[in-house]
């Protein structure tokens, strides 16, 4: 199997990578560092949710909605992957089904003046 530069190395080289792309504003090559990365660890939630951020702002927003909706529903309080699925909808133009995550979204990080 040949190693490209966006898998080399170990996980922890990996993510280092993953987030110099994301820094540098080029997300589809940590969505591309990133992607291999959750294949090989999918229980973890910070590899995934950066990849659902690579995914958004790279416009990839069903990549990115389908990322998201597997960690809220792995940790339905997870309140950052609840906000990020409710502006990945909107961004969809599907404003209804958004207004509930972004309203638990709101009550998980306290803001109640928001509801």
């Amino acid at each position: 199997m040949e190693t490209t530069y966006y898998d080399h190395g170990t996980p922890a080289e990996r993510w280092e990578r993953a987030g110099l792309f994301f820094d540098a504003k080029d997300y589809a090559a940590a969505a591309r560092v990133l992607g291999g990365l959750v294949e090989e660890v999918p229980e973890q939630t910070g590899p995934r949710l950066l990849l659902a951020r690579a995914y958004y702002h790279s416009a990839q927003l069903r990549r990115a909605e389908s990322e998201l909706r597997l960690i809220v529903e792995r940790d339905p309080v997870e309140h950052y992957a609840r906000l990020m699925l409710g502006r990945t909808l909107q961004r969809q133009g599907r404003h209804e089904e958004a207004e509930p995550h972004l309203r638990l979204a709101s009550a998980l990080a306290g803001d109640f003046e928001q509801l």
